[in-house]
This record gives C-alpha cells, structure tokens and sequence, in this order.
C-alpha cells in the first residue's frame, strides 16, 4: 500500500469528519484534477456517501478516477460549468474544486480562469439552489491575500494584501476574490451555508502532467532523475500541504466550519523557500539545481509573491492537523511515480 493510500484510510476512519456526510449526495466540480481526485478518492471510502464527479473531459475522467468508475455510489457527469449544470438529481454538498491552477494556463486561458471562478461558481450555486442544497464549499486560495504589505510574517483569514488588477495575472486571485464575494451574496438571498477553505501551495502524487507550477516542474524532473531547473532566484517563500492533508482540511471546513467563513489549509511546518524545495528534490534524485530563464508566456503567468505563508491556527482550532510534511510528501509522491511509472 503506498502512503497516498494509507493516508486516505486513516482520514476516511476520522468519524468527525462524515457525521453531517453520511448517507449524503456531494457533487464535486473539477473532479479529475488534483484537489478533486483526492476528495472523490476519500469520499468514496467511506461508506454510504455518493458523489456526483463533474469534469470536462470523460476521457480524462476515467483515467483520473479509474478506481472509482465501478462504485454504486459514484457518478459521472461531463459538463462545462461555465454553462448551466445538466441535470445531475438532487445534492446534498456542492464542492467547487474547478480552477485553473497555474502559471501556464493564467497566461494561455486567461479569460477561462476567470470564468471558473465567477460564472462557474454562480451555475453550480443555481444548480444547487434548484437542487436542495444545504451547504456550497468554494475552494479558495492563498492568492486572495494579494502581495505581503511586509507588516506579516504570516496572512490570517482577515489580512488583505496588494493587487494590481491591471495585470494579466490578476485574473486568477482576483476572480477567487469575486468567488468568495458570490458566496456571501447567495447566502444573504437564499440562506444558504457555505464554507471557504482557502488552500496553500498543494502537492503531491495526483498534481497534473500538465502542471505548470514550480513544485510540480520540480518533483517531474526529480521523478526522472534529471536536473531541477529553477527559473529565479528561489528567494520566495511559500507555505505547502500534501494533498491529502488538503482534502482532510476541506472537509473539516465542511463538518466544523462556522457558515460563512474561511480557514486557511496550510501545514505550518512546509513553509520554505524554492530554492531549499529544488535543493532537497535535487538531493533525492542524486541530480542538480540548474538555473534557466523562463518562457514570455509563462513568466507572465508567474506570482510576483515573495512572500506568502499562511497562518493555520484558525482550523487547527477545529483539530486538523497536517500528518505529511515536505520531507515525507515529496519523497513518498516521487517514489510513487516512479513505481506507477507517471512520469
């Protein structure tokens, strides 16, 4: 059993977290990307809960979600959620978990990145109005905190940092922003909870082959045994989760959560800097930390962040804790690969 798996068991055995799920229907968008894998996948071992899994792409879908096709209790729906939701049944949960989520594809789909955080959010918020709905989870991001004004070591849920909407790479935060703002107005009309677990940096063994992001260029190239190419000074300093500690954390969100307010998701203990991240991948793969100047395209995409931990007090409050930290997480996602040969 690999340690993905196993950290899936041991959250699906937390009974905190399915005493309002049980015998419940949570739809989840974005469903065969890294965050939403990982929730179908821990949903679905615990027993009784049905999940409604909705991507774009059912080609992709069942590759992603192979170990769930055949389970009576999941269900598969190819929609674009920037169009009205199809005809699903009814649903208990909705999980908005569909976003572009790096650098290449804020530059190469900039209005798409938008649309899925505004007009994606307000159809699936439609559907679930018309569909019984008792609570709507938007998936929200360190990025809505904006640049550190440098009176923070650490962002809590109230800071609100710098942005320059004027940027092509402002689509992503800002559109979180206007995500979250369309949860209050939906609930103030129709009464509805909601929760927003705002993510640090996530990783680990179910990122995208098409990752953009530097951990995940990184952990591809320490994977195959090649050089870690670091496009900056790796000056900037981050926080990260594993992704199942992630999922765990949106979950309790959801169980624990008081309606209508965010917790930041972050293990406290993987803040470190890019290069430190490259150095130990580099150490792992028995290779080296190269420099490279990066493409016009992509660079446009990139965070101008410096500086970006969170503070996850708020939701240890709740008694999440994060069990996989950096050293643990990168080593167990690479050896992964490299035993599926996903690399």
């Amino acid at each position: 059993m690999t340690m993905y798996e196993e950290e899936l068991n041991y959250w699906s055995q937390q009974s905190c977290l399915w005493r309002k799920l049980e015998g419940k229907t949570v739809l989840i968008s974005g469903s065969s990307g890294m965050v939403g894998k990982c929730l179908t996948e821990l949903l679905l071992r615990h027993p009784g809960i049905r999940v409604i899994a909705v991507s774009r792409k059912e080609q992709t879908a069942r590759k992603r979600l192979e170990s769930c096709w055949d389970s009576e209790y999941f269900q598969y729906v190819p929609c674009d959620i920037n169009q009205p939701i199809p005809e699903c049944g009814n649903v208990d949960y909705v999980i908005h978990a569909a976003s572009n989520t790096h650098p290449r594809l804020y530059s190469g789909d900039p209005v798409g990145t938008i649309a899925s955080n505004v007009f994606g959010t307000r159809n699936l918020w439609e559907y679930g109005i018309s569909h019984k709905m008792r609570q709507f989870c938007f998936l929200s991001s360190v990025e809505v905190y904006g640049e550190n004004r440098g009176d923070q070591e650490k962002f809590d849920e109230s800071y609100l940092g710098y942005l320059d909407c004027n940027t092509l790479r402002a689509g992503y935060p800002e559109s979180k922003r206007l995500g979250e703002a369309l949860c209050n107005a939906y609930q103030e009309i129709t009464g509805i909870d909601f929760v927003i677990p705002r993510l640090s940096r996530v990783y680990g063994p179910t990122m995208l082959a098409s990752d953009s992001k530097a951990i995940s260029q990184f952990m591809k190239k320490a994977a195959m045994g090649e050089d870690i190419v670091l496009k900056s000074a790796g000056n900037q300093k981050y926080s990260y989760t594993f992704v199942t500690d992630a999922a765990a954390g949106i979950l309790y969100t959801m169980a624990m959560g008081k309606p209508g307010e965010a917790y930041n998701i972050v293990d406290e203990e993987s803040d470190i800097t890019l290069r430190d991240l490259a150095e130990k991948l580099a150490e792992i793969s028995g290779s080296r930390v190269i420099w490279e100047l990066p493409e016009e395209r992509e660079s446009k995409g990139y965070s101008t962040a410096t500086k970006a931990m969170l503070d996850g007090r708020k939701l240890a409050g709740l008694g999440w804790r994060a069990r996989v930290h950096m050293d643990e997480g990168l080593l167990g996602t690479i050896q992964l690969w490299r035993g599926q040969g996903s690399v």
